[in-house]
């Protein structure tokens, strides 16, 4: 990792059948040794399955809605001082909120055995968006994790 420049933010361009960029992003995350077209049939089979199970609409809105309660807030890194690693809560940007509830609802529906990734992923995010599931409960542990250690906070650089 350089310590002389940060990393330029690189544009994804919006998934084709649902134009969103967040979409986009899923599919780059389910993604496997450049597959792309997989990837898609994965995810759109899962938002059609999202569509049936939940009733609601537009499936782009449902996973926004799971990932509005699967984003962590706060997580916690570590931080030397003076021989000493203390474990440091600090926020979240929004891009990094958002990189890793995907990664997160894409690791718990692959952690689903004996069922197709697809019909794994739209569990998860039926789960995430019904505030339950692996998803939510690593939130909060991660929350749990950064109230623990709130003491340490003066220590954020």
């Amino acid at each position: 990792m350089s310590r002389r420049h940060r990393a330029d933010k690189r544009h994804v361009e919006p998934d084709i059948r649902y134009s969103s960029p967040l979409v986009a992003h899923l599919v780059n995350v389910v993604m496997e040794d450049g597959k792309k077209n997989v990837a898609e049939r994965i995810v759109y089979g899962a938002f059609e399955k999202v569509s049936e199970k939940l009733e609601k609409g537009d499936p782009v809105d449902l996973m926004i809605g799971a990932l509005e309660n699967a984003r962590p807030r706060l997580e916690v890194k570590s931080r030397r001082v003076g021989g000493a690693t203390y474990q440091v809560p600090v926020e979240i940007s929004y891009e990094r909120q958002e990189s890793l509830a995907l990664r997160w609802i894409v690791a718990a529906a692959g952690s689903r055995k004996g069922i197709p990734m697809k019909d794994a992923l739209a569990a998860e995010i039926v789960d995430a968006y019904n505030n339950t599931g692996s998803v939510v409960k690593k939130k909060e542990d991660t929350h749990k994790m950064a109230q623990a250690n709130r003491a340490f906070a003066h220590l954020r650089w």
